[in-house]
């Protein structure tokens, strides 16, 4: 099981690592301009143009560089803030309990109850579309309610735990007891949560940016680039494989470390 485990791990930090290489290498450094529109339309891909060039004549691999510290940055925006707000509602619901854990879940559930994509759609338009911290506003308060479920259940079942009831005995205070001893104890559940929290934050930004509500130019995004390769499939099909395969890189990655935390998380309890 721990050779299992630490496979899952291992491919999960490598495969990651390369879209990550390609964030960080793409904040720093493009071969070619972005934005520029001059190195022929639909250029197949070569030694200069290694990806190829799209209808603009754009390199792409250059957009898919920058396109994927946008990506990154928005998915992890997003699911932090679902997990940071999401945390406290879970540690307060299920440490109190009672008629504050009655009221916020049933907020939590009544934003449940609506089909979180459309929410987002509603977060989006009501703000502004296109914008940056428009779509990470909106994806980051559709993940509050599925992290302030979970965390919930784990507080609730730690909160009778023996180390906390000597806590209480020593006149601990309460943000004392779940931040420094209940806290720690739940980040066997958390880790696993984000990270399949960041896979939803890829594939809502992708979904939103391919429908046009997500990033717009003069940023690019890997969903948003996707958007654009489906009207060239025929004349440039490169460009829809090095961005399709970008993501999906990503998001099997991202999901193999995951596995490799459940695994892990169930190896030490």
């Amino acid at each position: 099981m721990k050779r299992k485990m630490n496979g899952y791990l291992l491919a999960g930090i490598g495969i990651t690592g390369i879209v990550l290489l390609f964030a960080l290498i793409g904040i720093f450094w493009t071969p070619y301009l972005p934005t520029a529109m001059k190195y022929g339309r639909f250029q197949p891909p070569s030694l200069q143009h290694i990806f190829g060039t799209d209808n603009f004549g754009r390199d792409i691999f250059s957009r898919v560089l920058k396109g994927s510290g946008t990506t990154l940055a928005i998915a992890l925006s997003t699911v932090s803030i679902g997990a940071v707000i999401g945390t406290l509602v879970g540690a307060v619901t299920g440490y109190f309990g009672g008629r504050i854990d009655d009221v916020l879940m049933r907020l939590n559930d009544a934003l449940t109850a609506f089909p979180s994509f459309l929410l987002a759609l509603l977060i989006v338009s009501l703000v502004g579309p296109g914008k940056k911290y428009s779509v990470v506003l909106a994806l980051g308060l559709v993940f509050i309610p599925s992290f302030a479920r979970v965390m919930r259940t784990e507080f609730a079942s730690l909160r009778n735990r023996n180390y906390v009831t000597r806590a209480r005995l020593m006149g601990a205070k309460t943000g004392w007891i779940l931040f420094v001893h209940l806290l720690p104890n739940t980040i066997r559940v958390l880790l696993p949560a984000f990270t399949i929290g960041f896979n939803n934050a890829v594939l809502a930004e992708a979904s939103m940016s391919f429908l046009g509500i997500g990033v717009t130019p003069p940023d690019a995004s890997l969903g948003y680039m996707l958007s654009e390769a489906q009207g060239m499939l025929k004349a440039g099909p490169w460009y829809a494989v090095s961005t399709g395969c970008t993501i999906v890189l990503l998001i099997f990655g991202v999901g193999l470390i995951g596995e490799g935390l459940q695994i892990l998380s169930r190896e030490v309890s």
